[in-house]
């Protein structure tokens, strides 16, 4: 006699898709989103992307997934990955939710969905190299909506735990934030908030700028860069690229001019698209909280995060 055992999630995407408010907040996507990217992107490449993830292992003994399967399916496992990177909840409450022990949440139901997941999303590493070769005005109008405007930013350092080692305690201590900080992601968006360039992470001791001439992000000569006054220099080093920054305010001084005061106005006014971006981030608190991670898989991480809002702002674009 055969006894079948069905074991009923905390959570899971059937009970979860009944309260749309609750989905959202849990995953940072909507229901449809959720189905768009699941059956337009996952179902499509999860076979291939399986079989090739398999075969990459040598001297096998057995066939390709005679091993043991996972136990949720491909849709409550993507569900799984939102909802850790959105809530940053921690492994023991993660796999109490979706009825899994805890040492296989990361190394095992979320690790080797997450490059598949990383392909189906708009991550700006896809955007990059269009974006760079743009030249006529028609193509650049696509890419760079209302007025050719590009705004360049570091996101806010995001917090590691102390190191131990007393070489990494130095290197990552941000006299910024007066705490250990491993995190600065330089980013570029358009006028709508579309991430169209990131960089891999940078320790925190490591300043804005120079973090900019390292990784000078090339974009097309009729777009003007919209940046801030961390970025003082750039004109000069860069003359080639169109630059705008505010005006700075000597020491122990105010603006005088009423002109100057309005412009930095108007200029605040705009770059306030790429904070916006930002929080829209940070919204995951995987990129707010104290990472507790590993560092070598944040650049994975903050790409697919970056995505997930590129997807959210292209869908609210249509």
């Amino acid at each position: 006699m055969v006894v079948h055992q069905f074991v009923l999630l905390l959570l899971s995407y059937d009970r979860l898709s009944k309260k749309p408010l609750l989905f959202k907040s849990f995953t940072g996507l909507t229901v449809q989103e959720f189905d768009d990217i699941y059956n337009k992107e996952i179902t499509k490449r999860y076979s291939n992307y399986e079989l090739k993830r398999l075969s990459k292992r040598k001297n096998r003994k057995r066939d390709i997934g005679a091993g043991r399967p996972f136990k949720l399916d491909v849709k409550d496992r993507f569900l799984m990955l939102l909802v850790y990177y959105r809530l940053y909840i921690t492994y023991t409450l993660v796999g109490f939710l979706f009825d899994l022990d805890q040492s296989n949440i990361c190394s095992r139901d979320i690790q080797k969905i997450e490059k598949l997941i990383r392909e189906c999303v708009p991550i700006p590493q896809k955007m990059y190299p269009i974006t760079k070769r743009l030249k006529t005005p028609e193509e650049v109008e696509k890419y760079f909506p209302a007025g050719f405007l590009a705004f360049t930013d570091c996101t806010t350092e995001q917090q590691i735990p102390r190191p131990k080692n007393k070489m990494k305690r130095k290197t990552y201590y941000s006299g910024k934030k007066k705490r250990h900080t491993a995190v600065k992601n330089q980013l570029i968006v358009n006028n709508s908030g579309y991430i169209l360039h990131k960089i891999g992470y940078k320790k925190g001791r490591k300043h804005d700028y120079d973090v900019y001439k390292n990784n000078h992000p090339v974009t097309p000569k009729q777009v003007v860069n919209v940046i801030d006054l961390g970025y003082l220099g750039i004109e000069k080093d860069f003359p080639e690229q169109l630059s705008a920054l505010p005006y700075k305010k000597k020491r122990n001084c105010e603006l005088s001019a009423e002109e100057e005061k309005y412009y930095n106005k108007m200029h605040s006014k705009k770059r306030i698209v790429i904070e916006h971006t930002i929080c829209r981030l940070k919204k995951y608190k995987i990129m707010s909280d104290i990472f507790r991670n590993k560092l070598r898989k944040y650049n994975r991480i903050s790409d697919i995060v970056a995505g997930l809002v590129n997807y959210r702002i292209m869908n609210q674009q249509c």
